[in-house]
């Protein structure tokens, strides 16, 4: 009898690394019921401008390995990630204040946009990076609702401002194309792919 789920088994003899300090990521690795070690490195998120929605997510995932590559031992896999919120031809960041959100949340009302989020898996000796992209629709909010939204739950840490899995998601997601915990921040299923056919 299997004690553990199958990939948890074929990761046994490696290391797995969380380069990223964001909650929701850990949670799900915790979901997927893998062990892993979270570490986190400093980098400046830039990027150059002539890149485009998925090349953007790719290139900063792929940024944020760079720190721990010659560290890291034979066993081991860092897995680094980013988010990128794209509409109309534009990338939107974090937030860095409650006029930002405001304008992001603004922008995004009443329309479709796309949230791409790449990971990047690292080794000693390879790396490979995996995107997935989700469609969103959002209604179109008041501007009473964008205040209340913004001033309690302070979406600062997310791309485009806002979190599905908080109250505006609840009330104001009215679609959605592809995979919903790509949303909040990690194409699981990506995940668990490439780590089991990395290991097998």
């Amino acid at each position: 009898m299997i004690k553990d789920n199958p990939l948890k088994e074929k990761l046994k003899g490696h290391k797995l690394i969380l380069g990223s300090g964001s909650p929701r990521r850990k949670k799900f690795l915790e979901e997927m019921g893998l062990d892993f070690e979270v570490k986190t490195k400093s980098i400046d998120e830039i990027y150059p401008e002539k890149l485009q929605g998925k090349d953007i997510s790719n290139y900063l995932a792929q940024l944020k390995a760079v720190p721990f590559k010659r560290e890291l031992k034979d066993n081991e896999i860092v897995l680094t990630s980013d988010t990128v919120v794209w509409h109309n031809e534009k990338s939107l960041a974090k937030a860095s204040n409650e006029i930002e959100a405001f304008q992001m949340l603004r922008t995004l009302s009443g329309d479709w946009h796309e949230v791409i989020t790449s990971v990047c898996f690292t080794t000693k000796t390879s790396q490979k990076t995996v995107c997935e992209k989700t469609s969103v629709s959002i209604m179109d909010f008041t501007d009473a609702e964008i205040k209340y939204y913004i001033n309690n739950y302070k979406p600062f840490d997310k791309a485009g401002a806002y979190g599905i899995q908080e109250w505006i998601g609840m009330i104001g997601i009215s679609g959605i194309r592809g995979s919903y915990n790509n949303v909040v921040g990690l194409p699981t299923h990506l995940v668990y792919k490439t780590l089991t056919d990395m290991v097998s």
